[in-house]
């Protein structure tokens, strides 16, 4: 998983990259998107805790989003 560090890296290489993250990195991720220049760049933002999820919740948390994330892949 990429962070908003190797994402903005990946990007400046020409490489589509994505983050994801809960609710509660938002502000984080985009102050850190806003200082590396790439103010507005997408992420894909899950409900916040995912920690205590049972692995098939998880895994229909990632099915729910699995588009998003495709989609900012190939945009």
């Amino acid at each position: 998983m990429c962070s908003v560090h190797d994402t903005v890296e990946l990007e400046k290489r020409g490489v589509p990259a994505t983050v994801v993250i809960t609710s509660a990195f938002r502000k984080a991720a985009e102050f850190q998107f806003r200082g590396r220049g790439m103010t507005g760049h997408g992420y894909v933002e899950l409900p916040h805790p995912v920690s205590s999820l049972a692995p098939e919740e998880v895994r229909v948390l990632a099915l729910l989003h699995v588009d998003e994330i495709a989609r900012q892949l190939t945009a």
